[in-house]
C-alpha cells in the first residue's frame, strides 16, 4: 500500500471505531504516526461517522421528513380535538400534555442546525485544526 492507501485506510478504519492499537496491528504502523494523522484527519474521520451513521438510520427508521410528517398529522389531530373540547374538562389537560409532548420530540428530531469546519493553526507540519462553529 501506498501512503496515502494507508492514511485511507486509517481513515476508514477510524470512522468504524476501531481503536490505536488494533489499526496499529492491521496496518503496521507507529502509534504516534496514528495519533498524528488522527489529528489531521479528524474532520474526515467525523463527517465519515456521520455520513455512516445517518445511512444506518435511513435503513432502520422512517426517513426523517417522514417521521416529521406522522408527529405533524398526531399532533394536528390531538390540537383539533382540543379545540373541540370544553376546557372544563379534565381529559383536555391530557390532550394539552400529549401535544407538548409532541411538540417536544418534533423539535429532538429537528435537532440543531450545525456546521463546522477546521482552519490550519501552527505546527502546519501536523495540520492541527482549530473549529469554527455556528448554528442556525
Amino acid at each position: 500500500m501506498t501512503d496515502q492507501e494507508t492514511i485511507a485506510r486509517f481513515i476508514f478504519l477510524r470512522s468504524q471505531g476501531w481503536s490505536f492499537n488494533r489499526i496499529q496491528i492491521e496496518l503496521n504502523v507507529s502509534k504516534p504516526t496514528l495519533i498524528k494523522w488522527g489529528r489531521q484527519h479528524q474532520f474526515e474521520i467525523a463527517n465519515l461517522r456521520a455520513t455512516e451513521t445517518e445511512a444506518l438510520a435511513e435503513r432502520v427508521f422512517r426517513q426523517r421528513h417522514e417521521r416529521w410528517e406522522v408527529l405533524a398529522r398526531q399532533l394536528k389531530k390531538l390540537e383539533d380535538e382540543i379545540e373541540k373540547r370544553d376546557l372544563e374538562e379534565i381529559p383536555a389537560s391530557r390532550l394539552h400534555a400529549i401535544a407538548a409532548a409532541l411538540r417536544a420530540e418534533i423539535n429532538r428530531e429537528m435537532g440543531h442546525v450545525h456546521f463546522s469546519e477546521g482552519t490550519k493553526t501552527i505546527p502546519t507540519e501536523e495540520f492541527v485544526y482549530d473549529r469554527h462553529e455556528w448554528e442556525v
